[in-house]
């Protein structure tokens, strides 16, 4: 599934930041909560006033799902499509374990009946 943001080609890795950001829907201050930065820093990254090092580039690959290839060149897809964005494990963790123990397994009835559908070839785009 191509995004609006799939051919956006910022010539910077700091404006490639700022376009998954936007491709999120996060501001500032949430971006840098996810990847544990503070907003600040996060700020100065966005500008360019700060140098993107191999261990921020790996939080935002690892947490948002972004191909890394793009990230650092601009170049291919922004996400990845072979993994979940560890933020959106932390939110089903988080909605999971608020329900009531008979809603959960509800839950992952759905999920597994969801999986077979989708394995069976149901759902493509």
């Amino acid at each position: 599934m191509k995004t609006q943001w799939a051919s956006t080609k910022a010539s910077t890795v700091n404006q490639r930041i700022m376009t998954i950001r936007h491709a999120l829907k996060l501001t500032q201050v949430e971006f840098a909560q996810k990847i544990l930065i503070s907003n600040g820093f996060m700020a100065q990254l966005e500008l360019g006033q700060r140098k993107v090092n191999d261990r921020l580039i790996k939080l935002i690959n690892t947490t948002f799902g972004v191909n890394e290839g793009w990230l650092r060149t601009g170049e291919g897809e922004i996400f990845r499509k072979d993994i979940t964005p560890d933020y959106k494990m932390d939110e089903v963790e988080e909605i999971f374990k608020k329900l009531n123990p008979f809603f959960q397994d509800f839950i992952l009835d759905q999920l597994r009946k969801l999986l077979e559908y989708e394995t069976k070839g149901g759902g493509k785009n």
